[in-house]
């Protein structure tokens, strides 16, 4: 079976599933709402906001939704995801996002980084927003982020930043050694799954996406996936995806309960 085949025999135009998805596609689910504008309001007020949740949780994408509303032209944003490039790492890819050459030795490059950030404000009048994904693995990085939002001692930082992680990330900057940062967090938030009701609207938004607004999953299938998934969006999105094919594979008309039943069954034995 191809993803070609799923497609024909369910009258899909696109996968439903898709992590593909433009920002104004993306289900509005009140987790993923209300995370929206409170990134929006850390952007907005120059502030650092710490957002956190389970895998799969929509953090990353409640941040794609935020930023993609941003101007352009008054907005720099640079996304840093890889907790292995440490602190030099950091503040090199924030030079070269903003259009330098990083300086060679951390001691010089801090003040380099420093610069480029107070400078696009003052003399572009563009604010920068720094996004930290997966925030959980940089121990050295998130130790000296206080140094770049302390650049003015307690004035209003030069840029917003987000920084995104597991429910580790939220224990972690509790610590001894993160009070600093710890103290300047404005905002917190954290991200919970869907509700009942909010997964079923979820698999049918997107099942309208890809061109079918007729009822294809049963109410006892969409049970089956909202508590499989605990209505986390990705585990919700692989779970619906494996009850297609069981029920593809039956030639059922629709996705019943023991579609998603087995569905969920082979995720688990993946």
């Amino acid at each position: 079976m191809s993803i070609k085949d799923l497609k024909a025999y369910w009258g899909f135009s696109r996968s439903p599933f898709s992590k593909e998805l433009a920002p104004s596609m993306l289900f509005a689910s009140r987790a993923h709402s209300e995370a929206v504008a409170r990134i929006s309001w850390c952007i907005e007020e120059g502030a650092l906001g710490l957002f956190t949740g389970e895998v799969g949780s929509g953090k990353s994408v409640a941040a794609r939704a935020a930023v993609a509303g941003l101007d352009g032209s008054r907005h720099t944003v640079v996304y840093l995801a890889n907790p292995a490039v440490g602190a030099r790492g950091m503040y090199a890819q924030i030079v070269s996002a903003l259009g330098g050459t990083p300086r060679f030795h951390k001691a010089a490059l801090i003040p380099q980084a420093m610069a480029a950030l107070a400078a696009q404000e003052a003399e572009w009048g563009r604010r920068v927003v720094v996004v930290l994904d997966e925030a959980q693995g940089m121990d050295e990085a998130l130790e000296e982020l206080r140094l770049l939002m302390a650049a003015d001692m307690d004035s209003k930082a030069a840029f917003s930043c987000l920084i995104i992680g597991q429910p580790l990330l939220r224990r972690r900057v509790r610590l001894g050694a993160y009070v600093a940062l710890n103290q300047r967090i404005a905002l917190r938030y954290v991200l919970e799954g869907m509700a009942k009701d909010e997964t079923g609207a979820y698999i049918a938004h997107h099942l309208k996406i890809a061109g079918r607004t007729d009822t294809i999953f049963a109410d006892a299938a969409v049970e089956v996936v909202h508590q499989v998934s605990r209505g986390l969006p990705r585990a919700v999105n692989n779970l619906a995806t494996q009850a297609l094919v069981a029920a593809y594979a039956e030639k059922k008309s629709v996705v019943d309960e023991a579609s998603a039943r087995m569905a969920a069954a082979e995720v688990d034995a993946e």
